[in-house]
């Protein structure tokens, strides 16, 4: 299928976009990779789109006051090979599993958090470590934790008439240890169940994806770390925040195994590194 009929307008400012998209009916294009595929299906239909590729300052990738800044328009796979993602060791972990290396060549970090896909990799990897997502609209800039950012499947805390210009992730402190792992039929399929972990002395956080409407975050911190200690604590939690509907290629029960199983694995393993960091 074909997109149907849409302007194209490429602005030369970020104020320039906010006003295209207060103008209603538009969206944004920075990568494509969701997007394009949306309108081919024709599942969506945009009077407008509003190309931010070339705009100046959200090509960005910095650490600045111990977070990463990553501009809007910074490819996922720039971010992958940068010596930056270094400060941030989740992102490092999950980045290959986002999709294929030829998508991540065009999908943009913030695209992917904007998207909004319940079996998405960063927004996951963004809610478990606290990141943040800067806005701008109308009414000037504004900053979301990237927990409440995601609000459902596809739906945002962004208005229509706002624009996501970058995200900051924190960078990971001495003695933090992380963890990160999914299950898809193929690789670069969607996950069927997900988790990004981050230990940091005895407290622990999990963000479970692929079994939700949304990114779960979770306080999983545990005096018996070990992979043993922790499957009681992560089959009880998988078969709480597991509610997708069971489909051809697993049932909700399956998605809560894989889930407790996973979680159980990678924060063991990221209380092993934690513990290996404060020892060196």
């Amino acid at each position: 299928m074909k997109a149907a009929p849409f302007a194209y307008c490429r602005p030369d400012s970020v104020d320039e976009a906010v006003d295209v998209l207060a103008g209603g009916d538009a969206k944004v294009l920075a990568g494509g990779q969701s997007l394009v595929p949306v309108l081919a299906m024709r599942l969506g239909r945009p009077g407008t789109l509003v190309d931010i590729t070339r705009l100046p300052g959200l090509d960005s990738l910095v650490i600045e006051d111990g977070q990463l800044h990553v501009g809007a328009a910074v490819r996922q796979r720039t971010v992958e090979r940068s010596a930056e993602v270094a400060s941030v060791p989740l992102i490092r972990r999950a980045m290959p599993f986002v999709g294929h290396r030829e998508l991540r060549s065009r999908g943009t970090v913030c695209g992917s958090l904007a998207h909004a896909d319940p079996a998405a990799e960063l927004p996951a990897v963004a809610a478990c470590l606290g990141a943040s997502v800067v806005l701008r609209g109308p009414g000037g800039e504004r900053v979301v934790p990237a927990r409440d950012f995601v609000t459902g499947a596809m739906t945002t805390a962004a208005g229509p008439d706002e624009l996501v210009t970058g995200v900051r992730f924190p960078v990971a402190a001495d003695g933090e240890g992380f963890g990160f792992a999914e299950i898809a039929r193929r690789h670069g399929d969607f996950a069927l169940a997900g988790v990004a972990v981050r230990v940091r002395g005895d407290e622990a956080v999990l963000a479970a994806f692929g079994v939700s409407d949304r990114p779960v975050v979770r306080d999983v911190s545990i005096t018996d770390p070990t992979e043993a200690g922790l499957r009681p604590v992560t089959d009880a939690l998988a078969h709480e925040v597991v509610d997708t509907d069971g489909d051809a290629h697993g049932s909700r029960g399956y998605r809560a195994r894989l889930l407790g199983v996973l979680a159980a694995r990678e924060l063991a393993r990221a209380h092993r590194d934690a513990s290996q960091e404060v020892t060196a």
